[in-house]
């Protein structure tokens, strides 16, 4: 099968590949949201993992969807339980309806805070309604932002 750029899913920050089922969050980890990848990040800038339009921005400002040029939805989740934190340690760049590139800034993200508030930040990438046909990696390693995490 042939994989142009819109089948894959890059890396949004620098940080640790973390496979989906050792996430610490069971909704996630046991796929209930769909299959995806994660990464713990070590940088605030949290970049685009894919091309698409900007469909979502949770109003927590912890999450944001993209659709891809062929439609998958692809959700970016910034932590765990952030949702509880009233987006204050999140600065959203884009508006729903935005096209992005992969490598587009979409959030800067206060990891100190948000440590400091005794949340986690990993970072979920998830195609809902889609299985990944291919992941990179199947343990934790350092990865760069924008490399390739995983293939549609």
């Amino acid at each position: 099968m042939f994989f142009s750029k819109k089948n894959r899913i890059y890396a949004p920050v620098a940080g640790t590949f973390v496979p989906l089922k050792e996430v610490n969050d069971p909704v996630f980890a046991q796929g209930m949201m769909g299959d995806g990848v994660a990464v713990e990040p070590k940088e605030t800038h949290i970049l685009s993992p894919v091309d698409g339009t900007v469909t979502m921005i949770s109003e927590q400002q912890h999450g944001i969807g993209i659709q891809m040029e062929d439609g998958t939805d692809l959700l970016i989740h910034m932590g765990i339980d952030t949702v509880e934190l009233g987006g204050t340690p999140f600065l959203t760049k884009v508006a729903i309806g935005d096209k992005v590139s992969s490598g587009d800034l979409l959030s800067i993200m206060d990891i100190e805070a948000i440590q400091s508030l005794g949340k986690e930040t990993v970072i979920m990438l998830i195609a809902t309604g889609k299985q990944l046909s291919k992941v990179q990696f199947s343990s934790r390693r350092e990865v760069e932002a924008s490399s390739e995490l995983a293939r549609i």
